[in-house]
């Protein structure tokens, strides 16, 4: 390898590495992250649920009001008080967890939250083995020193809505059910552990 290939490399090993992850890492705090939803019965009514584990972390650049937001929520923690609709939903007839995995994903774009406005959020939802893109209204969010670690901590409130037949997630279509699902997230986050 000659002199300036080798100078090439170096530099694309340089900008594909962490200096593009632009902003301050956050760890979203699973004791205060609950992703919580509203579903269709019937016409009926409408089933609640929440999901009881979740992960992941943001990266927030404070003066740009930009950032990005990466969850993981487990499937299997899936909570309507039930345990019957707990394994429906786990099971074949839904999620079908044993075949698509036991996990779904959210990635989003942070913008506009300077001078304490609430941001945008664009991203995508991936569920049941299908990527879609969704954006959250963003109803709350604040950061502030938190009153006993005196770290910074941020926290939102976050709704959307969606059709869940887009993500192959039909069942009960034929005997009436509306495919709208409402989801809301409530998520706390920490600043990272590295971080002064």
């Amino acid at each position: 390898m000659n002199f300036r290939k080798l100078i090439l490399v170096a530099l694309a090993a340089t900008l594909s590495g962490p200096i593009l992850a632009k902003g301050v890492p956050y760890d979203l705090d699973p004791m205060h992250t609950f992703p919580s939803f509203e579903a269709d019965h019937m016409g009926m009514d409408l089933w609640r649920g929440k999901l009881n584990k979740s992960s992941g972390t943001m990266l927030l650049d404070k003066a740009d009001g930009t950032g990005s937001v990466d969850l993981t929520v487990d499937l299997t923690s899936i909570d309507f008080g039930l345990d019957e609709l707990h394994a429906w939903a786990v099971g074949p007839k839904f999620f079908d967890v044993e075949h698509f995995g036991s996990t779904a994903t959210y990635k989003g774009k942070l913008s506009g939250f300077t001078a304490g406005g609430t941001p945008k959020v664009t991203g995508t939802l991936t569920l049941h083995g299908v990527t879609k893109p969704l954006d959250l209204k963003v109803n709350i969010f604040k950061c502030q020193p938190h009153p006993m670690t005196h770290r910074d901590w941020c926290g939102a409130d976050a709704f959307a809505k969606f059709n869940r037949e887009d993500f192959g997630l039909s069942e009960g279509k034929a005997w009436g059910f509306d495919m709208t699902v409402t989801l809301r997230i409530q998520v706390e986050a920490n600043l990272h552990v590295d971080q002064p």
